[in-house]
Formats: C-alpha cells, structure tokens, sequence
C-alpha cells in the first residue's frame, strides 16, 4: 500500500475507533437508472443531494490528479458547504451553479465513473465525488485491499430481466465492483457484489437491466 492510500487508512481507521464514523463513503445511484415510479428516499437521490447545499464548488479529483492512471475526467468533484468555502478560499475549487452541478454528474454517468458521497467524522457530507477503480483511493481499500467495510452499499440493487439481455457485455465493462462478467459470450451477474450504483442501467441499450430496492 502507497503512503496516499495509507494517509487515509489511518485516518478512517482512527475515526472508526473513536466511533466518529462507522463508514467512510457511500454509494450513490445515477440519477437517471431510477424508475420515476419507485420510491426514492431524499438522501439516495444525487439531485437531493446536490440541491441542499447551501455552497457547491467544483474541483478536480485528487486521486486521479495524483495516480494519473487513466484519461477520465478531473473536474467532476462536487465538494459541498464549509469545505467548499475553504477549497474556493484556497483556490482550489471554483463554485457552480445546480444545474451546472447536475450536468457535471451526467458528464461523469457517461464516461462510466461511480458517484461517492464521502463523509468525515459525525458522518458529515462533505462531497459528492465521481470515481474510477483505479485511482480513487475508497475504492481501492475496497478492492484492492479488501475494506468492504469502509463503503456503504446504496439501497437499491440491479436486477436483470434474462428475456431481454442480448449479452452484449457493455454493463460488464462499465461495472466497478465485479458483479457482471461475460464468459462464453454470457452475462454472469452475480447480485452479492453489486453496490447500486447504477452504471449497468444507464448503458444496457435494451433496457434489460433495472434498479431496485434492496432487500432489508
């Protein structure tokens, strides 16, 4: 593990000790992989989310900035309130207007990466960010290096409708958590390892595949 992987191991890990938190980012769904008939709660909804803050800034990922191991976009992170008006103090974020926010977040759906809602202690939010696998250091504690429970799962899951999946395999590309694999030119899904994000729905080009309510 990397001294910037470790920075932030040690930090949750001391928060989790001293019960200030008991995870340290959730995930989010995509807006638009939910049914307008479902339910949502306010808190799982990134508009909600969004439109309750009182400062959104926007700047650019830290993890891809520093790992550069991909060519996603960097100015995608939304950081929110108090810590946006410290970034843009410091110049390091710049502030945005809702639906300027909400056409970031869409930029982000379409280049496949995961909405996180990352939390410091008291689980305050503090920002809603869009990560790849490969650089965003919550997600590689949690692939990586095996901290499921540092992630929380959002509540819905996806399902999949097998009358109308072509196994084309683009929802196994876009998927970040190893839930959907393509042997012998069929979909594998396995729904233990879905976090609900979204990514699958947004992208299935025969609507095979919805979001629902997880399970309790």
């Amino acid at each position: 593990m990397d001294d910037f992987l470790k920075v932030r191991l040690d930090k949750y890990d001391k928060w989790i000790k001293d019960g200030r938190i008991s995870f340290s980012s959730k995930v989010i769904p995509v807006n638009e992989s939910l049914s307008a008939q479902q339910w949502v709660l306010p808190t799982e909804q990134v508009e909600a989310i969004v439109s309750s803050a009182r400062l959104i800034a926007l700047t650019k990922c830290i993890c891809r900035s520093h790992y550069h191991r991909c060519e996603k976009p960097l100015e995608v992170c939304l950081v929110l309130n108090k810590v946006a008006e410290k970034f843009v103090e410091q110049g390091k974020a710049r502030p945005i207007s809702l639906p300027e926010a909400l056409d970031v977040l869409k930029k982000a759906n379409d280049e496949g990466l995961v909405h996180l809602s990352l939390y410091q202690p008291d689980h305050e939010l503090i920002a809603l960010c869009s990560c790849c696998s490969c650089c965003c250091h919550d997600l590689q504690l949690v692939k990586v290096h095996n901290r499921s429970d540092l992630m929380m799962r959002s509540d819905y899951v996806a399902t999949v409708d097998p009358k109308l999946c072509t196994h084309c395999g683009i929802c196994a590309e876009r998927c970040v958590f190893g839930a959907r694999t393509l042997q012998d030119d069929q979909l594998q899904y396995n729904p233990e390892n879905c976090l609900g994000c979204g990514l699958c729905v947004t992208t299935c080009p025969t609507h095979a595949t919805s979001m629902n309510q997880r399970a309790l």
